[in-house]
């Protein structure tokens, strides 16, 4: 009697549980901002290790800066708990150095100074030496026009100040940084009626109109880069001659280490930063194969782990940024499993996720009772597409991680973020 009574409490439970993932069903199919355009959801009970919600998880979507996630993961499994500054050799009263593809170097925001004081302290005469990149600067299926706006920076093996030129406004002057790039900038005339800062194509000649500078203006734009160009900012830095030669990485070159590894991640995922993303690829890639083969890379990843995969996956970019990307609601999730198992501890992981309501693309979107998050999730705009993936924990503690992805909407991103939010929210309050 005791073992039937247990079996039929074990299937009352399971119907409850059946009835109220229905509900989360109904909800969707209850959306008349949702069922305008195409969108997948895919549920798992973390606790339970099982897939609770499938609708059209196993459909490929434009994931956008989803795609960072991948990155992250990448990153995870082959960088190591620091990032490499640059390779070099010293070789009598000579140090020779080279790209590994390192964003940090005079950042903004992650430059710690230890490989600006490793070049500056060094008593020998100093050589850059060229990297080929395998691919081209910019990635397949990235929009060309975008190449002056502060989310597209070229990508390079030995990046420099985020590959931009930063502009603010100081005591009613514009001011450039590096200030190395003040002499390339001109006034120009011209019929837009707002204040606007263009850099034509081919080269690196900031033109300014004439519109009068806002009080507490900031922008950035990336600049063109190259190897003289490179030599040339490192000089005016550092203060230093600097030669540059073609040589081949040698087989004993030493690494000198930069920043803490998942501070970029964080910083990369929080903002959803590009050019963190394609230069942790290329990290990544001189991490296994001391060449910058992203591509090559890419499909290591997607034969050694991406396999596993209930659903094939396509990946041309490390960023999101190419609308070439094609993934599943289904294969993001478990690739959101993945990366829990490199990282076991719930506030390590979280830490690298923007939290709802606080922080990063996520800031102002929850509501965090009594000041605590119950959302971690990596978002992912472009035009006509809206993403959010990541973990939930409940009000009761259950956990799990989703993926919602919506493609070719038209008009603003606000109400699919709105029905995404209230989806993830009634999650939280009764489960």
């Amino acid at each position: 009697m005791k073992s039937i009574l247990t079996f039929l409490c074990l299937l009352i439970w399971q119907f409850a549980a059946a009835q109220d993932y229905t509900r989360l069903e109904q909800l969707l199919q209850q959306s008349t901002v949702l069922n305008k355009h195409y969108y997948g959801v895919s549920l798992y009970d973390l606790d339970s290790a099982r897939f609770v919600l499938d609708h059209q998880a196993d459909k490929h979507f434009t994931p956008a800066s989803n795609t960072k996630v991948f990155t992250l993961f990448a990153s995870l499994k082959l960088i190591g708990d620091s990032i490499p500054g640059l390779a070099y050799v010293e070789r009598g009263d000579s140090l020779i150095f080279w790209g590994t593809g390192d964003p940090t170097f005079l950042h903004v925001k992650l430059d710690n100074g230890r490989v600006f004081q490793f070049l500056k302290n060094s008593n020998k005469k100093l050589y850059y030496s060229k990297s080929k990149p395998q691919e081209t600067v910019y990635r397949n299926g990235w929009s060309m026009e975008d190449y002056e706006f502060y989310y597209q920076p070229e990508i390079t093996p030995f990046p420099i100040y985020g590959n931009v030129v930063q502009f603010r406004e100081r005591g009613k002057k514009l001011r450039m940084f590096p200030s190395y790039f003040e002499s390339q900038a001109q006034l120009l005339a011209d019929t837009v009626t707002k204040y606007r800062i263009h850099r034509p194509l081919v080269n690196n000649h900031f033109e300014v109109n004439t519109f009068p500078l806002p009080a507490n203006y900031i922008n950035e734009k990336p600049f063109k880069t190259s190897d003289t160009l490179l030599i040339r900012l490192l000089q005016d830095t550092l203060q230093k001659t600097i030669g540059l030669i073609d040589e081949p990485l040698p087989a004993d070159a030493k690494v000198y280490y930069s920043t803490p590894t998942r501070e970029v991640l964080r910083e990369m995922m929080l903002p959803s930063d590009n050019f963190l993303a394609e230069q942790l690829n290329m990290i990544a890639s001189f991490m296994k194969y001391r060449k910058f083969q992203t591509e090559e890379l890419r499909n290591y990843m997607k034969t050694t782990y991406y396999n596993l995969f209930q659903d094939k996956i396509d990946l041309m970019d490390g960023s999101g940024l190419s609308t070439y990307n094609k993934i599943t609601p289904r294969s993001m999730v478990q690739l959101l499993l993945m990366v829990s198992n490199e990282v076991r501890d719930d506030a390590a992981k979280h830490y690298l996720f923007p939290a709802g309501g606080l922080e990063g693309t996520l800031k102002g979107v929850y509501k965090t009772p009594g000041g605590v998050p119950f959302v971690w999730a990596k978002t992912g705009t472009i035009n006509s597409v809206h993403c959010q993936s990541g973990f939930i924990k409940t009000k009761t503690g259950k956990r799990y991680a989703f993926s919602f992805l919506n493609n070719n909407y038209l008009g603003s991103s606000s109400p699919v973020r709105k029905e995404m939010v209230k989806f993830v929210t009634y999650i939280y309050e009764n489960f």
